[in-house]
């Protein structure tokens, strides 16, 4: 029997002998290449990046996508490339970005650093999204990278014919524009970014068909073109929340620009919601303004039921430009619950426009905004050639040497109730040539000891009724 035991103890001890001889530890064996056989995310120093900042990435980087891998990971480091990492969606397949906040990716070459191709060309409603989208192209990310432009037309991201685009944690500065839009795509997420210092745009709607975009929770500042932007685009369903957008006009000598600019002149605009925004800076560069909307059509005729608009402008905070919020040719927008001040031409300018509500704002020359440049902001609200409007419940405070605190020229149809107007230069609220129209319940009011100026000022027009309010008519 204890033969027998010895006998089965040897030979066990010969099998593990002969186990471990013929084992390699996994610790040992050598990293298979990178195949596009193989499944989930890969890094890009997999394809011979090194993320040095000196050697050219290019060719690494686009073999990392052209791979088909679809997750590529840029691990810490920066990377430098000399041309346009190209992301054919139908070609590789689903495919994301992310360099987990750690990743730089210097553009040294003309155009963006990554382009994003798709060949989506329906709208958002599903039926219209062929096949092939949803199997290979639907959802592209880019997630926690920064792209800084080292070559003067260098840019950070551009896509066309995407559907469901999301770009969040991106960070672009120095380059001509951050990020660029043009042809057609649907369902763009902006989120969490920072697109700052940049020559051009800060986000660029150009020649561009775009339905359903979010913007949120983002900085864009201090680009020199402009802060969001749409050119010769037909845009829907554009949605601006809770970002901080300021001195998005370049300087004393730029061209005139905006931190919002949206101009349908030559397409079409509709749906907008701008709602919790800090927008600001500078006057100091000539023709700036915080909210520039211009719905003229030059395509076709604009008529009182073709304009574009449906727009909202909520609960922001606006200051410190020539003009806070211009609005031209456009029906059906509403502003409301703004804090707005320092418009040195004025702080609201709507020309040609019909079915405007403009309720519960409050305008307030604040002393403590008082820069010390010398240049002097002057407020004032002035609707021109418009129609069948809301005035309500907005609070004006200390407008400067102006013509009136708000001006109504050339108008029909308005209704003016519940304001406060106080502390004017020469005129709480002056009607010029309005027609068909009210002013009630309004309190109007200078009491300051070297006051001149007129509560109520009438010049021409007829058939307007002005009833109830705390002020002085003067015709």
């Amino acid at each position: 029997m204890k033969n027998i035991t010895f006998i089965i103890a040897v030979t066990a001890v010969l099998v593990f002998a002969a186990f471990f001889q013929s084992y390699e530890p996994l610790a040992q064996e050598k990293p298979a290449a990178p195949s596009s056989k193989q499944d989930g995310p890969v890094t890009v120093t997999a394809f011979g990046a090194t993320g040095d900042g000196k050697t050219d990435d290019t060719e690494a980087i686009q073999n990392a996508i052209n791979s088909q891998r679809g997750g590529i990971r840029f691990p810490k480091g920066k990377y430098r490339i000399t041309k346009t990492i190209e992301i054919d969606l139908e070609k590789v397949g689903y495919t994301s970005l992310h360099g987990e906040g750690v990743a730089q990716i210097v553009m040294a070459g003309a155009g963006p650093a990554f382009r994003f191709v798709g060949t989506h060309g329906g709208t958002a409603a599903p039926h219209t999204v062929k096949e092939n989208v949803w199997e290979n192209q639907r959802t592209p990310l880019v997630d926690g990278l920064e792209i800084i432009g080292d070559h003067p037309e260098a840019s950070g991201i551009e896509a066309i014919g995407t559907m469901q685009l999301t770009i969040t944690r991106l960070v672009v500065h120095d380059a001509l524009h951050g990020v660029r839009l043009i042809k057609r795509n649907r369902n763009v997420i902006l989120s969490e970014c920072h697109l700052y210092h940049n020559r051009g745009i800060g986000l660029f709607l150009d020649h561009l068909n775009l339905h359903q975009i979010n913007v949120a929770n983002c900085h864009i500042s201090y680009n020199a073109g402009g802060g969001i932007v749409s050119r010769h685009s037909e845009v829907r369903n554009l949605q601006i929340g809770t970002c901080d957008i300021e001195g998005n006009m370049g300087g004393p000598d730029s061209e005139p620009a905006a931190n919002i600019d949206l101009d349908a002149r030559e397409t079409s605009l509709g749906e907008v919601t701008i709602v919790g925004c800090t927008i600001q800076h500078s006057h100091n560069a000539p023709g700036s303004a915080n909210i520039r909307i211009n719905c003229f059509s030059t395509v076709r005729s604009v008529t009182d039921e073709q304009r574009h608009g449906n727009i909202t402008i909520a609960d922001n905070v606006l200051s410190d430009v020539q003009t806070n919020i211009e609005i031209k040719y456009a029906r059906a927008v509403t502003i409301t619950g703004n804090t707005i001040w320092k418009g040195y031409a004025q702080d609201v300018l709507i020309e040609q426009c019909k079915n405007i509500v403009m309720v519960g704002n409050v305008f307030d020359r604040n002393p403590r905004y008082h820069y010390g440049d010398g240049s002097v902001s002057h407020h004032g609200i002035i609707f021109s050639n418009c129609s069948g409007c809301t005035i309500s419940a907005n609070h004006i405070y200390g407008v400067g040497d102006i013509p009136a605190a708000m001006t109504l020229r050339k108008c029909d149809r308005m209704n003016v109730t519940n304001c406060t107007i106080l502390d004017y230069s020469k005129c709480g609220l002056l009607l010029e040539d309005v027609t068909n129209s009210r002013v009630s319940d309004c309190l109007i009011n200078d009491n300051r000891k070297d006051a001149s100026g007129v509560d109520i000022k009438v010049i021409g027009g007829s058939n307007n009724q002005i009833i109830d309010n705390l002020a002085t008519v003067k015709q």
